[in-house]
Formats: C-alpha cells, structure tokens, sequence
C-alpha cells in the first residue's frame, strides 16, 4: 500500500481534485526503466488503474558554436524503426551524478566537444501519459575539440552516429517542417531559438534543481 499523493499546480485558483495512490505494484523492472500500476482516487469518487512506465530520466545538450551553428546527430532508434535527428544525450543512469556533468559527459561522449559553459534552457516531461521520464536540456557555448586521443569509443547504434553542425534557424526550420520530431530536440532547438533572441538573459544556472 502507498500514502503517495499529488496536487497539480498551476495558475488556476479553482480548487483541485487531490489524486491519492491506495495501492501501488510493480508489474516489469529493468535498468533504466519500469512498469508499475497504481490504484488512483478519482472526482466524483471512486478509484482506477493507471499503468505508466518510470524512467531514470535524461539529459540533452543544444552545443551553439560562435557561428551560430547548433550541433545535430542522426541516430536509429529501433521503437521507430528508423534513424532521427537528435541533440547529444543521454540517461541519467549515474546514481549521484550531477545534470550538468552528465551532459557535458554526453556531449564529449557523443560529438566530441567541450563546453566552457553550460545553462538550463529548459525542462520536459517526454511523454506525461504514459510516463514519468523527465529530460533536462542545456545550452553549451564556448565549444572545443576533445582531443583525438581522448575520444569515446562509440559502439552498437552510437557507433552509426552522424554528427552535423547545422545554423540554428535552419534547424528551428526543420523543426516546423516536421523533419525533427525527437521531443528533446524540438524543445530545445525552439528554446534556443528564443535564448539567442533574448540575448540568454532568460536562461537559469547549471544547478537549478529539476521542477517537481
């Protein structure tokens, strides 16, 4: 049995229903994510089953060079059956690993590069349906190369990665034109879009805790 409760938030002042768990189960486990079923309390009374997968959660990287380039990589993803367009990213499936170290950990892993500095651009839930995978994506500037004697042995699908620099209003214009469609990426190819325009005024430091 479980106490979890949760109260959504928001700019409403109307009063909320407040979703209580009575029972909890575990259905699948794996390493880097579940399948649980949990009994939920519903309006008007009463109780249902909701079945959603929990994901470590993930990390993405928007790298922005001086030119105004944003680094893209083109990677299969076998639910889909084809290759994507994607930023640099990763699980966060290293217990007690900081954000910001493991996209930068990503970064270098996955396109070679470091960062002399790194914000939040923004926060998503992938897919808040059917689970609970929240991926943070940041905003690396100052770029370098990773030396080539100290680059990532890329293997399985890592090993087919194509890595592009690509204009960045060129990417916002694959993005509208459904040429991207990886979550990760459409937000934070959109988010940096709107960043550059700002001036990155609105960006939030490296160690924001992520929202609950």
């Amino acid at each position: 049995m479980s106490g979890r409760s949760e109260q959504a938030a928001g700019p409403s002042s109307a009063v909320e229903h407040r979703y209580e768990v009575t029972d909890h189960r575990e259905i699948w486990s794996g390493r880097i994510f579940s399948v649980v079923s949990d009994d939920v309390t519903m309006p008007g009374g009463g109780t249902a089953s909701r079945d959603y997968v929990r994901h470590v959660g993930a990390v993405a990287v928007v790298a922005l060079d001086d030119a105004g380039q944003v680094v893209l990589i083109r990677q299969y993803r076998h639910p889909v059956g084809r290759h994507l367009w994607e930023l640099p990213a990763g699980l966060m499936d290293v217990s007690g690993e900081d954000l910001a170290a493991a996209a930068a950990r990503e970064l270098a892993e996955e396109a070679d590069l470091t960062a002399g500095a790194i914000d939040v651009l923004v926060d998503l839930h992938s897919s808040p349906g059917f689970s609970d995978e929240v991926v943070r994506v940041f905003l690396a500037r100052d770029l370098a190369d990773v030396p080539a004697d100290q680059r990532h042995d890329r293997r399985d699908e890592e090993a087919d990665l194509q890595v592009v620099r690509i204009d960045l209003d060129e990417a916002v214009g694959m993005v509208l034109a459904g040429e991207i469609t990886n979550a990760a990426c459409v937000a934070g190819l959109l988010a940096a879009a709107r960043a550059r325009e700002t001036g990155f005024a609105e960006l939030r430091r490296a160690e924001v805790p992520l929202p609950r």
